[in-house]
């Protein structure tokens, strides 16, 4: 195998490879000879088959799956004797090849850059730390107090309206027969919750306790019980009774249902859900000032592969937010060219922070465990009640969906290793002041122009400098299917 070397420019590499013919000639055989000794041809004893009809009949096969061993072998053999650590997939094609020739092709490859890990035992960076005010408890207790309605009769037997509940018993039937499921006793009901199939809850308002209604309904076509999609129902319902919202006093019998043991105990368990919102804001101001301090440590050329795709990503964001606003590229303030010009700079930013943090974790043996990729997997199945199984599955049988709960797993790691090693220093602020947009708070007060300019549409948190961590949204949540009114009310 003859490699030459034809171009070295910044991170790019190319080299000419060619494969003699008679090594290609002589894989052939070998493996002609492989499969002379498995195949059966009628009129041949296993082994006996001569070799011009193994060429005759698997020569095209043989060839094609050869020349591909030789390219990969022939494209690594390259890399690795020259010390090369691709940034990207090479590119690789063939520019000579003819049975009995040599094989020749070209490789195409963009390295990694050569760089050293910048001193952060010099970083000094800032943390804003908030405490969670006694208002902030106050807001959530009433919030939780608003959401645990307690129901009770209504004084005088009036119409339902929307935000009363039922107390009802029901049968649907299905061409005049009841179904399974289909029916149940002493169901409390809340109008407008959407608890049943679309148009029941509808046809209940406006009727008072003691009477009987029959409710027609369409299952939809998409519904889980197959034997019930798409079908016409007529649910009889009786109603019992009609009951309003009564407001829930925040008390220590309130804690107590909600499973804590008094009022206090409810607060101190909510203070402490608020802190740790707070303490991930906290951790997130710590590391935008991270990939700030970082951005101003390192200055080295990102491979042009790495940054185009980038700044692709980055560009279709951006113009699928102008067409969700109705927006156009030339209503905003800059230029195309200007604005291309301002998402590369974020782009190659971003891919630089990104290869920082990859070689720090990769000098400092920094890794996710498989145990670590199954807790995030656990995580995120959570956020699906009814479907966690299904969900953990998906993910556990999707490579890349595991690759996406990888990565941030390892950024994270790495800015707790950096953060170890800088010095880092607590700033108390506001509730306020932690969750300002750091853009909004550093802009200073412009004059007013004499003509308005039209808003440009806000940039995708993609393109915004302080999210330069590419982070892979998870799957988009299914909507739970709603309940249809054969469920009975302990479901």
């Amino acid at each position: 195998m003859q490699v030459t070397q034809t171009s070295s420019e910044g991170l790019k590499r190319d080299f000419t490879v060619v494969v003699e013919a008679a090594e290609i000639e002589g894989k052939v055989t070998e493996k002609l000879v492989e499969v002379g000794a498995q195949v059966r041809l009628p009129g041949f004893r296993p082994g006996k088959v001569p070799m011009n009809i193994l060429r005759q009949r698997f020569g095209r096969n043989v060839m094609g799956e050869i020349l591909e061993g030789t390219v990969n072998e022939a494209s690594q053999s390259v890399l690795n004797d020259n010390d090369l650590r691709p940034a990207q997939q090479p590119k690789i094609e063939i520019t000579k090849f003819d049975e009995g020739q040599d094989l020749e092709f070209t490789i195409e490859v963009e390295v990694m850059p050569d760089f050293e890990p910048g001193d952060f035992s010099k970083l000094k960076l800032e943390k804003q730390v908030a405490e969670v005010e006694d208002s902030k408890v106050d807001e959530a207790l009433e919030q939780i107090a608003g959401s645990q309605k307690n129901f009770k009769k209504v004084a005088r037997n009036r119409k339902a309206k929307e935000g009363d509940a039922l107390l009802i018993d029901f049968v649907g039937k299905v061409d005049g027969e009841a179904f399974e499921g289909g029916s149940a006793e002493g169901h409390q009901l809340e109008l407008g919750s959407g608890q049943f199939i679309p148009g029941f809850e509808e046809q209940l308002i406006g009727h008072k306790g003691g009477e009987e209604v029959d409710v027609t309904v369409t299952f939809p076509e998409n519904y889980g019980a197959e034997h019930l999609a798409g079908k016409e129902a007529v649910f009889t319902v009786t109603i019992h009774e009609v009951q309003e919202a009564a407001d829930v006093e925040i008390n220590d019998e309130f804690a107590t249902k909600l499973g804590l043991e008094s009022l206090d105990a409810l607060k101190e368990n909510i203070k402490n859900r608020i802190q740790e919102d707070y303490n991930q804001l906290s951790r997130q101001t710590l590391k935008r000032s991270m990939l700030d301090a970082l951005a101003d440590m390192h200055d080295f050329e990102v491979p042009p592969g790495m940054a185009e795709a980038e700044f692709n990503s980055i560009w279709e964001q951006f113009e699928k937010e102008l067409e969700r606003t109705g927006e156009k590229l030339e209503d905003q303030d800059q230029s195309e060219e200007e604005l291309r010009a301002e998402y590369q700079a974020i782009a190659e930013r971003r891919v630089r922070l990104g290869l920082v943090l990859a070689e720090v974790g990769r000098l400092n043996n920094i890794d996710v465990t498989n145990e670590e990729v199954q807790q995030a997997m656990l995580a995120q199945a959570r956020n699906y009640p009814g479907q966690e199984q299904q969900v953990f599955q998906m993910f556990q049988q999707n490579p890349e969906m595991q690759n996406s709960l990888r990565a941030p797993i390892f950024e994270d790691k790495v800015v707790d290793f950096i953060a170890e090693l800088a010095t880092v220093t607590e700033k108390k602020v506001s509730f306020e002041e932690l969750t300002a947009d750091p853009e909004e708070a550093e802009a200073k007060p412009k004059k007013k122009a004499a003509a308005k300019k039209k808003a440009a549409p806000k940039k995708k948190a993609a393109a915004k400098k302080e999210d330069d961590a590419e982070k892979k949204p998870a799957a988009k949540k299914k909507a739970a299917p709603k309940k249809a009114a054969a469920k009975k009310s302990d479901d």
